[in-house]
């Protein structure tokens, strides 16, 4: 009888004590700023310019160490678009011991006020395709009440903010948190006005040069979304109701990842194509390296200036 009730108490314990996971195994101890890209030519020119290197391989991921403008970074590829983003960001932070998120990649450019080959650092980002898809009425559309957030829609497509549980500060439990976009750190943000100042970019891809010589932005805002945009309509759109100023596929997951694990980040974006405002067809193909180059640019010169 004693024997019974004891497995019975150890059964009881085990239904309501919360598991424990194991902590993800911890690569290297050393404090580094993460230098992440979307896809291997956006990667390409940072990985050359830093040495020192290892390589790590996790959880589908490969992580090189070493030291770039003379700073301790962990470099990786995010995987294009937001889901791959998020994860590969997660995985960094549980394997690293990053102080900093900074993202270097091409985008499209939804301000028409930009041009291809500029580099811009917004101040927040937001995810411009989370939208809830109403149903169609005669005379428009109507969404399911309680799914919106009363920004403007794009037809059947109405703006939804984004649920967070943000890791708690001591003293304080979890909590669910509404956000329409999330912010970058105003530290490194203040860091990349000061260090792209006099910075000269690339004005020539191949044997095509651009008309006006490329322009670093800092501040506004950027949008991601689990698409390509090439679409004049929804770049006006974006632009118009987020204040977008470029169009990518995953600079807000890892902004929200940053905001939740409370890790301070950046992005800069160079624009290899005017997301469906280009004249005479995208032109993302030319000047894809062109533009991966010139963010890298940026990058290094803001990289080289961190304390």
């Amino acid at each position: 009888m004693r024997l019974l009730l004891t497995l019975l108490l150890l059964a009881s314990a085990s239904l309501s004590a919360p598991y424990s996971a194991h902590a993800a195994d911890v690569l290297d101890p050393t404090p580094r700023t993460a230098v992440i890209s979307a896809f291997p030519p956006e990667l390409a020119a940072l990985e050359a310019a830093t040495g020192d290197k290892h390589a790590y391989t996790a959880a589908g991921a490969r992580f090189v160490t070493g030291t770039l403008e003379g700073k301790p970074v962990v470099l990786f590829l995010s995987g294009i678009s937001m889901v791959n983003a998020a994860m590969t960001t997660q995985n960094a932070l549980d394997r690293f011991r990053i102080e900093r998120i900074v993202f270097s990649g091409v985008a499209g450019g939804a301000d028409p006020a930009l041009e291809v080959g500029d580099v811009v650092a917004p101040e927040r980002w937001v995810q411009s395709s989370e939208m809830a898809y109403a149903r169609e009425v005669p005379g428009g559309f109507a969404p399911t009440p309680g799914l919106t957030d009363g920004r403007t829609n794009f037809g059947m497509m109405y703006p939804r903010a984004v649920t967070v549980t943000r890791d708690p500060v001591p003293g304080e439990g979890l909590k669910s948190e509404d956000h329409k976009d999330f912010p970058v750190d105003p530290a490194l943000l203040d860091l990349a006005r000061r260090s792209v100042a006099g910075l000269t970019l690339k004005r020539c891809a191949a044997d095509q040069c651009l008309a006006k010589p490329p322009k670093v932005v800092v501040g506004g805002v950027g949008g991601s979304g689990p698409v390509f945009v090439d679409n004049a309509a929804f770049r006006q759109y974006a632009h118009d109701v987020f204040g977008a100023r470029v169009l990518d596929m995953e600079s807000a997951a890892v902004a929200q990842v940053a905001y939740v694990n409370r890790t301070p980040f950046i992005a800069f974006r160079s624009l290899s194509d005017l997301a469906g405002g280009d004249p005479a067809g995208n032109q993302f193909p030319v000047f894809l390296k062109f533009a991966a180059e010139n963010s890298a640019t940026v990058v290094r010169a803001f990289v080289k200036a961190l304390p």
